[in-house]
């Protein structure tokens, strides 16, 4: 793991010579070779585990019954549309003929989420048609490149192919982002376009430093420092995220949260070659461009993901303005107003979010994993060779991992107090961005909240746990007597989340076993 940069290029004229580039981009050691090979092994890992018995269960689990027919209608038709109540039976039996007509019903087609990850279920149903493999495939895929994604920006920010790996082999292992990528829901869509667009805004960070670093050596600190160019990465990242918030209206957390962490780089960059106004030169020439990258670009791609809401008339709420206008006569116009209608309609719809489900939870309860939801569950009798059988999917992280990360988060936010390491920080303030406005929705709105919510913070609070395996691994010049004890340990961790993670594999992958195996692996009794 590089040291981090604490003091200004300026305050380290008297230190022996390193190069500005150097200060201000640490290099990548060790092999590019291995840098990806590495990764892409722990992703094939991961992509095994996924796809293995994919279509197990044969059913619709959880909120599949949502996400699964909504995502074949806008295949078919572009737009949501009322499904037949016996619709989950019509699928499972290979019948497609699952929509009915609306009749008088003001609701039909109402749906309370944005169509991006709806969409991308879509995809594996015209490949593999309306089956679970099918639904659940764009999930599997996703998940798995979530891993890579992961592995390399962790690589990318602590200079270490060991500790990217170590990364994305974590979220491999971890139970709740298994089964979100075992399943037909948004939320694991949600977690890689963050996930990607932090990974986006870490290389522009890389790339605009290294500008930086360039001007510095023929330029003079007594004027203004430059403006660093389009930041095509920076761009990349609005894309993400707003690919996040077209997915769920939660991913409006993240644009905020990227947007802040743009505006904090750019400054802390421009200071740590010691220019003597770094935010106020940051706020006027970075923050305009980087305002239309983070913020107004993820709207845009909001809007753009109703386009089959747009070109259809049997959306919900498609024609409100042409009902309601008064001279409202260009199409345009109408359309915009009646999306804003439809979009006003679901945020009352999430602020009245208050009936009680047996498998809700506190936000502050989440790290804990106190209560999980229980996807599936069934009885199978003969299935398991035992009198009593259970075959669940059961929404839970692996316990190892998250009370290990309760105490790496610890660790960062004493690292970021005592020494302002801009990677503990930004871990942190996406981890929060991620779990702490959930905390208002809990005490004011009162709102139904489930422990999934958390699957964006996750590789967030992975981050967290390999900057504190750095800490423990030591600096590059450590004696060697150091760095082995703390690869030691660290791989003493790793094998025990592997096992922790084997325990817990067939009640997350709806393996049948006997009823007393799977009451075993019932760590808390709110697990069941």
């Amino acid at each position: 793991m590089a040291p981090p940069v604490s003091r200004t290029i300026a305050e380290t004229a008297g230190a022996p010579p390193v190069s500005v580039r150097d200060r201000l981009v640490p290099p990548m050691p060790g092999s590019p070779l291995w840098g990806w090979l590495g990764p892409l092994i722990v992703t094939v890992f991961a992509g095994f585990l996924r796809f293995d018995r994919l279509g197990v269960p044969r059913a619709v689990v959880f909120d599949e019954t949502y996400y699964a027919k909504d995502a074949y209608a806008l295949l078919r038709f572009g737009v949501e549309r009322k499904f037949a109540a016996d619709a989950d039976k019509l699928m499972l039996a290979g019948r497609t003929d699952i929509f009915t007509s609306c009749g008088q019903d003001p609701y039909c087609g109402y749906v309370t989420h944005p169509p991006l990850g709806k969409w991308m279920i879509a995809v594996g149903e015209w490949l593999y048609g309306l089956t679970p493999f099918g639904w659940r495939f764009a999930a599997a895929l996703v998940g798995t490149l979530s891993v890579l994604v992961l592995a390399r920006v962790a690589r990318r920010l602590t200079r270490s192919t060991l500790l990217g790996c170590l990364a994305g082999l974590l979220l491999a292992l971890d139970g709740l982002h298994l089964v979100f990528s075992r399943s037909a829901l948004l939320d694991v869509f949600l977690t890689f376009w963050v996930l990607a667009g932090f990974a986006c805004l870490v290389v522009d960070r890389d790339r605009a430093r290294a500008r930086l670093a360039d001007w510095y050596g023929t330029s003079s600190l007594a004027g203004e420092g430059p403006r660093l160019g389009l930041r095509p990465w920076r761009l990349a990242a609005g894309l993400c995220v707003g690919a996040a918030l077209a997915t769920k209206w939660s991913g409006l957390f993240f644009v905020v949260a990227f947007a802040l962490l743009g505006l904090l780089w750019d400054a802390g960059a421009r200071h740590a070659i010691g220019l003597r106004r770094p935010f106020r030169e940051s706020l006027r020439l970075d923050w305009p461009l980087g305002l239309a990258w983070t913020v107004v670009l993820p709207l845009v791609v909001y809007v753009a993901s109703f386009a089959g809401w747009f070109a259809s008339a049997a959306g919900w709420g498609r024609n409100w303005a042409q009902a309601t206008s008064n001279g409202w006569v260009f199409f345009v116009v109408d359309s915009v107003r009646s999306l804003v209608h439809y979009q006003s309609q679901v945020l009352g719809f999430h602020e009245g979010l208050d009936a009680s489900h047996p498998y809700q939870s506190q936000p502050w309860t989440w790290p804990l994993l106190l209560r999980p939801v229980a996807f599936f569950y069934e009885a199978p009798k003969g299935a398991c060779g035992a009198a009593t059988c259970s075959q669940a999917v059961l929404g839970t992280g692996t316990p190892v991992i998250w009370y290990a990360g309760l105490l790496a988060l610890v660790a960062a936010l004493t690292w970021y107090a005592a020494t302002r390491d801009w990677r503990a920080g930004s871990v942190l303030l996406l981890y929060a961005a991620g779990w702490l406005p959930w905390f208002y929705y809990a005490l004011a709105d009162h709102r139904t909240m489930y422990l999934f919510y958390a699957l964006p913070m996750v590789p967030f609070m992975i981050l967290a746990i390999v900057l504190a395996c750095g800490l423990i691994l030591g600096w590059v010049d450590a004696s060697p007597a150091r760095r082995a004890l703390g690869a030691s340990v660290i791989g003493a961790f790793a094998l025990l989340a592997l096992v922790n993670f084997w325990w817990l594999w067939p009640v997350l992958t709806a393996v049948p076993v006997p009823y007393d195996d799977w009451h075993s692996r019932m760590l808390f009794p709110s697990w069941i």
